[in-house]
């Protein structure tokens, strides 16, 4: 297993086994922190938003804002790996991410922080999207398995912990807040060390054509997408003119964004890859895995703050169910593909256990039992462990290693799009619920309702009997949104079930079948 340096020319030394070891260690540092960033603020959230006087469509925003960056921005980061040094890349994405969450950490009010966060989704999009490419440059596909596991353990360790580091800074009297930024800085320059000295990968020789018109229309595409499923329900009703006006939008963006494509001579979403059945399928599927996956980081953390009255450490600590059985499934999935060339019935398995996991944690109550709720998590861990990468791993196996970045790149698209789409939508309708619930408790009570109850506040900080009301209202919505979100794991089932399994190949040898 030797590849060349892309960045020392083609008499570069091979790298040996200990450089690809140490490479590895650079690429998930950087992964690491890459996640890491789009939910380490999930837990400190009702304390930063608290502190600005803002409200639940901020809470959302400060996520959406770096994972819609992250989204737009990861096809335009795998284009440019097909055609220039993903070494040069992979820095570059790791200086705009550090820049970013140093600008995320000294924002003194809202606008500017959800500024910060988008720059910082920038450098994350890339950091996701080229070290799926690096790795698969460097190890063939039924070696990569093994390494797949890896990199979707840290990749859940990194989604997962989040929101329990972030607890563990918010609730330190010494730090605050602003460290949930800073925090993420060592290590993304402890990655840019390590890659500098280790990362070697073969020479690229082509022509650098950035698509600006088709990452143009894709961006605002789905930008407007995002703004319509935030605030539908919430500043306008779901049928409306403004709704119409934002999904007429994006349908016509979408439409000119095909055209473009067709022809554009380095298109940054290649229409081809939309002609293989494989692709397809595994694309929706990540779609909706992606759901999944952010739906149960950000809003987990957020039922058990404001429905159970935790602090945010002890909420990151009840997560832990579903942080260690991702890390667990990722990392034996990845070597059972590895050892028996088998990818297929990992992924029936995971999107089956996905379903089970969401249907159970939609039973959530403020009062349900933390055993019951242990388990849900312990399911969709499970699940989102042997699905997040091993459709990534199925892409990747049929295509040639030139069009590793656009192929890999594409499938991270749709599922951190699936993602985004998810925790907008689902935000919307637990602020839009949390307010009726909130309005009915009270008028029960025979207080009058102030129409404020989609806020985030501190339950903890009002009188006992409306506390009990708005932790009733918190936890009846998560349960709710949990409950809409498992049929759509039968959708992932669906297409995982009709994917034809193409044996892993042994080598990295260029294909041209696509």
């Amino acid at each position: 297993m030797t590849v060349v340096d892309d960045t020392a020319g083609p008499g570069a030394a091979p790298m040996t086994r200990t450089q690809i070891r140490e490479a590895l260690t650079g690429l998930y540092l950087g992964i690491f922190v890459a996640i890491l960033s789009s939910t380490i603020v999930t837990n400190a959230l009702p304390t930063i938003v608290a502190d600005l006087h803002a409200g639940q469509s901020v809470y959302t925003w400060v996520i959406i804002a770096t994972l819609l960056t992250m989204t737009v921005s990861a096809p335009v980061w795998g284009k440019l790996a097909d055609l220039i040094s993903k070494k040069l890349l992979i820095q570059l994405g790791l200086i705009i991410f550090t820049a970013g969450s140093v600008l995320s950490g000294l924002a003194t009010d809202a606008g500017l922080l959800i500024a910060a966060r988008a720059v910082q989704g920038i450098g994350a999009g890339g950091l996701l999207a080229l070290i799926q490419v690096i790795i698969a440059t460097m190890i063939p596909p039924r070696e990569l398995g093994r390494y797949s596991g890896y990199f979707g353990a840290v990749l859940a360790v990194g989604t997962s912990a989040g929101p329990l580091i972030g607890g563990f800074i918010v609730d330190t009297d010494w730090l605050g807040w602003r460290w949930c930024f800073f925090v993420g800085v060592p290590f993304a320059i402890a990655a840019l060390i390590v890659l500098q000295r280790t990362l070697k990968l073969p020479v690229v020789k082509r022509p650098v054509r950035v698509d600006w018109a088709g990452t143009s229309l894709l961006t605002v595409a789905a930008s407007l997408l995002l703004i319509w499923v935030t605030f539908a329900g919430d500043k306008y009703a779901w049928l409306s003119w403004q709704t119409a006006a934002l999904v007429g939008g994006t349908v016509l963006l979408a439409v000119a964004f095909v055209l473009v494509e067709r022809r554009a001579k380095d298109p940054v979403l290649p229409l081809w890859l939309f002609r293989s059945r494989t692709i397809n399928l595994a694309i929706v599927a990540s779609l909706v895995i992606g759901i999944a996956l952010y739906a149960g980081s950000t809003f987990l953390s957020q039922f058990f703050q404001l429905a159970e009255g935790k602090s945010a450490a002890q909420a990151g600590v009840l997560a832990l169910p579903l942080i260690l059985s991702l890390a667990v499934a990722s990392t034996i999935g990845g070597r059972i593909i590895s050892a028996t060339g088998r990818w297929k019935p990992i992924l029936v398995a995971g999107s089956l256990l996905v379903g089970v996991g969401l249907a159970v944690l939609g039973l959530t109550r403020d009062d349900t039992a933390y055993w019951q709720l242990a388990i849900g998590m312990a399911l969709l861990g499970f699940g989102l462990g042997t699905t997040l990468q091993n459709l990534v791993l199925a892409v990747q196996n049929q295509v040639s290693p030139r069009e590793l970045g656009a192929a890999s790149s594409s499938v991270a698209f749709f599922r951190s799009l699936g993602g985004t789409i998810g925790v907008s939508a689902l935000g919307a309708v637990l602020a839009s619920q949390v307010s009726r619930y909130t309005s009915d408790g009270l008028t029960q009570l025979g207080i009058p309702a102030t129409g404020g109850g989609s806020s985030v506040s501190r339950p903890a900080d009002l009188p006992a009997p409306i506390r009990a009301v708005v932790e009733g209202a918190f936890g009846h919505a998560a349960g709710n949104l949990f409950l809409y979100a498992a049929p759509l794991a039968l959708v992932a089932l669906v297409c995982v079930v009709f994917i034809r399994e193409v044996p892993l190949r042994t080598s990295n040898a260029v294909r041209d079948d696509h």
